[in-house]
């Protein structure tokens, strides 16, 4: 028999975000505001087992319900997490994030003689591609495939 290993406590209140794509926790702190300096507190477990993913990251943050923003910024580096609301111990809302067709002014397009670089004011929009994850810019066409959390504004 395999005995289960609990590796962080339970949370009374807030949000875990489960199936996060190994190596992108630190970003998933950095989308939700959350340093060093803070005063929440905050369980982060990485390069997990997963039977589904083979390793995963997983964010916990007490006291706190994530908002439909950084839901959608989270869901660019880790299309497969689930967000987990948890109020009195209990998982009372559970779900996919769901990567939105189109996004705009969360990240900042890499071509730096795109008009949305250049001072105009416009403000930065690109498709989104699925499977695999790839912003495509709605001005200059030019492809984000990779290192997505370094280009979020």
């Amino acid at each position: 028999m395999i005995e289960k290993e609990m590796r962080v406590r339970p949370i009374k209140h807030g949000t875990v975000i489960d199936h996060i794509t190994a190596g992108q926790a630190l970003n998933v702190l950095r989308i939700l505001g959350i340093s060093g300096t803070t005063r929440a507190v905050v369980s982060v477990a990485m390069n997990v087992p997963s039977g589904v993913l083979g390793s995963k990251d997983i964010v916990k943050v007490e006291d706190r319900e994530l908002k439909e923003e950084e839901v959608d910024r989270i869901s660019l580096i880790a299309p497969d997490a689930t967000i987990n609301i948890i109020r009195d111990f209990e998982v009372i809302e559970k779900f996919r994030v769901d990567l939105p067709e189109h996004i705009e002014g969360v990240v900042k397009c890499s071509n730096p003689n795109c008009i949305s670089n250049t001072g105009e004011p416009v403000i930065s929009r690109f498709a989104v591609n699925r499977k695999p994850v790839e912003l495509r810019c709605i001005y200059c066409d030019h492809v984000i495939s990779e290192g997505i959390a370094e280009h979020l504004i």
